[in-house]
């Protein structure tokens, strides 16, 4: 059985945590979101010195931090295989990361875009930006306009590998599960 990978992905504070969170409530196995953790890490080796909304201008080696990002991820989506289960959710996936280089102007080699084109979704879904559920935290330091402008670096790099992003609409944490459900469902 080949385990379906569904990606969800979405600029800062569109709801993809939670989704995530629900669903794996529901039963269906799901990868945790991994730039959190390593961004909440950078910030204590600073030791609450000021930092921005990019956590690649306080991290010593930016570079390192995104093919650190990169591998996390490919390592998730090569564990899914694993899975019993026939279906499997990704809190972002792989292109997510060229997005966030490409937004803030970092080079990357060749090899980040192998990545994209040897490991790729059954299906991603986007989450559009939200200006009602919008927030910002410790971990999450995006402007709502700098979301906006994500949300279409995300839409052109996953376009440009080949995906056709489905949209999910606004609407509570089940509505939004029911849509992504019943879209998976009539596939």
């Amino acid at each position: 059985m080949k385990v379906k990978k569904i990606a969800i992905t979405g600029g800062p504070s569109t709801g993809k945590t939670a989704l995530i969170q629900q669903l794996q409530k529901k039963g269906y196995p799901c990868f945790h979101e991994i730039i959190r953790e390593m961004t909440l890490k950078a910030k204590q080796e600073l030791h609450n010195k000021a930092v921005g909304s990019n956590p690649l201008t306080f991290v010593k080696d930016p570079f390192a931090f995104n093919k650190k990002i990169l591998d996390g991820r490919t390592k998730q989506f090569l564990e899914a295989d694993k899975s019993a289960k026939p279906v499997v959710f990704f809190d972002r996936g792989i292109p997510d990361v060229l997005a966030y280089m490409d937004f803030f102007k970092q080079d990357y080699p060749c090899s980040f875009e192998n990545h994209c084109n040897i490991y790729q979704y059954h299906q991603v879904f986007i989450l559009p930006p939200w200006e009602a559920i919008f927030k910002s935290d410790n971990e999450r330091m995006e402007s709502f306009q700098e979301g906006i402008a994500l949300h279409e670096y995300l839409s052109n790099t996953y376009k440009k590998f080949g995906y056709h992003l489905l949209s999910i609409p606004e609407g509570s944490i089940e509505e939004r599960i029911h849509f992504i459900l019943t879209c998976l469902k009539n596939q």
